[in-house]
């Protein structure tokens, strides 16, 4: 038990700041939320009443300690409870459903399991507890609840889903999904990309006319959280860049929006195999970057069928542009930036 305790702290050590004195269980650490993004989410609950009905080994009740008027905590897990009186000895907890509710008036925030056995749930039904279920027991209450970032927007508003989906992305890495009832969302938004690297957050109450046009000096790839939330026309419109294609993420600018990585194109050409490799042992390129939207191309595969030998490095950006008949790939040659 020591051993693992000690390992695991290890391992808690890239979510939490102050991992070497937690306790854990393996699936319990899978599932808790990063510090850095529980501490976004608390302060959207700051000053709120805030009850956490799925408290684990409490990952979330150490943020929300610091913002919420009053918190309390509980699980059915008599041995998380255990774990999370050890961490977070200063919250109030008991042992409770979390689809029979044993507060009133607080904001509910649930974490429902989304692995079995080390394996992953991808059916929202299937979570524990199961998400129709939650959304039914909490219809006239507000609530936050945390999903997987993969999960099918569709499938939610079937469910009867009617707020804000949150994406949250940490480290360059999309780390979740979070539903906001509508009590707690913004007026008008539905969709809300949040890049805790950057502190930039982008919802879809804001405007996304931007324009298709050749690539300019830089291509940028946008970050995940924006291109999960289907928010890349609203970033694009807010940074006065353009998509190369309607329909691909990839967009480009004449500058760089600030602390963003960026591709500085050096050249264009029709994507073939020969002719890439001709254009980058032209430029003595050696090791290349290579990334793809919209075209079946294997990068790993591709940089090995290249066989560069030369000492410059570069990005080489595929992807698609234009429809039917007109559609080509097309491969940029470009030099990083960031």
């Amino acid at each position: 038990m020591v051993v693992e305790t000690v390992l695991l702290r290890r391992r808690a050590a890239a979510k939490f700041d102050d991992a070497a004195h937690w306790l854990f269980t393996d699936e319990a650490l899978q599932q808790a939320t990063a510090a850095p993004v529980a501490a976004h989410r608390a302060r959207r609950l700051a000053g709120a009443v805030v009850h956490d009905a799925t408290c684990s080994i409490g990952s979330e009740l150490a943020a929300l300690r610091h913002s919420a008027e009053l918190l309390v905590g509980s699980d059915t897990d008599p041995v998380r409870l255990a774990m999370a009186r050890h961490n977070v000895p200063d919250v109030p907890l008991c042992r409770a459903d979390a689809l029979r509710p044993v507060t009133r008036n607080a904001v509910v925030l649930l974490d429902p399991a989304r692995r079995s056995n080390g394996r992953r749930r991808f059916d929202p039904r299937d979570y524990t507890p199961a998400l129709d279920a939650l959304l039914e027991v909490y219809r006239d209450r507000d609530f936050v609840v945390k999903c997987a970032p993969g999960i099918d927007f569709g499938a939610v508003t079937e469910l009867g889903f009617r707020g804000e989906i949150e994406i949250t992305s940490l480290g360059g890495s999309v780390r979740e999904a979070c539903l906001w009832s509508s009590g707690l969302a913004a007026t008008g938004v539905t969709r809300r990309a949040t890049v805790l690297d950057r502190d930039e957050q982008l919802t879809d109450a804001e405007p996304d006319d931007c324009a298709v046009a050749p690539a300019g000096r830089w291509i940028i790839d946008p970050d995940g959280a924006i291109v999960r939330a289907g928010l890349v026309r609203h970033y694009a419109a807010r940074h006065g860049l353009w998509q190369l294609d309607p329909d691909i993420a990839y967009l480009s600018g004449d500058h760089l929006p600030a602390g963003v990585r960026g591709f500085e194109v050096l050249d264009e050409l029709r994507f073939s195999e020969r002719q890439l490799r001709q254009a980058l042992s032209a430029r003595g390129v050696g090791a290349v970057e290579i990334l793809v939207r919209g075209v079946d191309v294997d990068p790993d595969a591709l940089r090995r069928r290249l066989r560069l030998r030369g000492s410059q490095a570069a990005t080489v950006v595929i992807t698609r542009i234009g429809s039917g008949a007109a559609s080509r790939a097309t491969a940029f040659i470009c030099r990083a930036c960031r």
